[in-house]
């Protein structure tokens, strides 16, 4: 006989006990190895290979979650994990995306669940109040917000409007001889290039544009001389996509200059401030988003730095109607009296997707338990972790900084010679084996450089002093020298 559906008192008992081991998880991740020493197919062979022909109790679940699943992931939210950059949760948020699951509500149009419209379009407010986003992006202009799963989603949709408006809404017909081109700096993400093959622009779509060799952003310069090179080539510059905290760097690119050619031009301008945007919510940190009013789409990741579990992009334009526009498909059986009335917002021509799950829940509630003063805390706390580290590496001259640090990631390496890429690979690993902490890597001005990136809530000062021990012993053994 199969198993009967949870009912509420079941689900009650069973809730407990999912939060009381999440808790757990939580109290011990510091006594956790940051990366499973497992090599692959571990998991898979330990799994059985089949469902189970009768139900399991919860109970059941949670001692395989204990005995399989912990020891073998990567945990993202240990205070010793400083690798990539921040994928923060918090109570609050796991808690939203509890009430999110058992809604179980369908967001795609406000008729199908207009609360869950709602919330959205006053969380994106509250958003771009507490980073003071230019007015243009509020809800009560042309403009607006929206969540994405990610910030790659949101380059994807802005490339589309961009297209859209490049070509007069022409771009996917059938004998439209034209080609059109995107631009990002050489630190760009790489999900400008993916969007831009997307949306067909091809494999060499992407103009890689050349950084500041000090600052590692984006020269103004170069990129005139791209669009100017790519113009008289017959080509149609659609989308320059800028960013905030480079992935490698942190860098910042010049918006007001960038800007300033994107409106010659009449070029879309994509502001990626995924992970750094964040920082926005304290005002001494502003400076990075100067220039913002030229943007024409921008976006940042709550799911990385502001303590709301993934998936949770916040994305606005500046023009709604150019998004809607470009996405936009009305289905017969979507058809509704709201949606025709026009008074309403349906997301679902936001995105590439139909569906939407009710993620403003997830954010409300971290607004909501830790309110401005709390995130801004959080957000300092990063900033002066990183600075904290960096005083270390500056004060070591068996060490350099690769990078400017004006937020929370620390980009360094050993002083070395000509084999500066393997000694610095080979700390990197040493370092990385010992389970206490977790760095990755980058280049920066064409040299392997090691990446420490702050973020986790737990992460205190003695985290990241341990993390500077375990360099400086592994400096000594791999130089030879104290």
């Amino acid at each position: 006989m199969s198993a009967p559906h949870m009912d509420p008192d079941e689900f009650r008992r069973a809730g407990h006990a999912v939060v009381d081991w999440i808790a757990d998880y939580w109290t011990t991740l510091g006594q956790r190895p940051v990366t499973s020493a497992d090599p692959p197919g571990a998991l898979a062979a330990a799994l059985p290979a089949a469902p189970p022909t009768a139900g399991e109790p919860v109970e059941a679940v949670l001692a395989d979650l204990d005995a399989l699943v912990t020891p073998r992931l990567t945990h993202w939210q240990h205070p010793g994990f400083f690798g990539y950059f921040p994928a923060n949760t918090s109570g609050p948020s796991v808690l939203g995306d509890l009430v999110s699951s058992g809604l179980g509500v369908q967001g795609m149009l406000w008729a199908t669940a207009p609360a869950c419209t709602e919330l959205e379009t006053v969380m994106l407010d509250w958003l771009a109040g507490l980073l003071d986003l230019p007015q243009r992006f509020r809800s009560h202009t042309r403009g607006g917000g929206v969540i994405q799963d990610s910030a790659s989603s949101a380059t994807l949709v802005a490339t589309l409007a961009a297209l859209h408006r490049a070509s007069g809404g022409r771009w996917r017909d059938h004998g439209v001889d034209r080609r059109y081109r995107a631009y990002t700096s050489t630190h760009g993400h790489s999900s400008i290039e993916k969007a831009a093959r997307i949306a067909g622009l091809g494999g060499e779509g992407v103009r890689a544009v050349e950084v500041d060799p000090d600052t590692q952003a984006m020269r103004p310069d170069a990129l005139r001389a791209a669009i100017e090179a790519d113009r008289a080539a017959g080509d149609l510059p659609a989308i320059v996509v800028a960013t905030i905290g480079t992935t490698s760097s942190t860098a910042v690119d010049p918006l007001p200059q960038i800007g300033a050619i994107c409106a010659e031009y009449g070029i879309w301008l994509h502001v990626d401030a995924a992970y750094a945007g964040a920082a926005a919510v304290c005002p001494e940190l502003r400076w990075s988003h100067a220039g913002l009013e030229y943007a024409d789409s921008y976006c940042f990741d709550p799911h990385k730095w502001l303590l709301t579990g993934f998936d949770c992009d916040a994305f606005w334009v500046a023009d709604r109607s150019e998004l809607i526009e470009a996405l936009t498909v009305m289905p017969e059986f979507l058809r509704n009296a709201a949606t025709e009335s026009g008074a309403v917002i349906d997301y679902r021509d936001w995105q590439v997707p139909l569906g939407r799950r009710f993620r403003a829940l997830k954010l409300w509630f971290v607004l909501r338990w830790y309110g401005v003063e709390g995130l801004r805390a959080h957000i300092r706390r990063g900033v002066a972790l990183a600075a904290r580290f960096a005083e270390r590496v500056r004060a070591d001259d068996r060490f350099e900084l690769a990078a400017p640090h004006p937020f929370s990631l620390v980009c360094f390496r050993l002083r070395v010679g000509a084999e500066l890429d393997a000694v610095n690979a080979d700390l990197l690993a040493r370092v990385n084996g010992t389970g206490r902490v977790h760095l990755t890597h980058t280049r920066v001005g064409d040299r392997y450089t090691l990446r420490l990136a702050v973020g986790s809530p737990q992460t205190a000062e003695a985290h990241v002093d341990e993390a500077w021990r375990l360099l400086d012993e592994a400096a000594t053994d791999l130089l030879g020298k104290g």
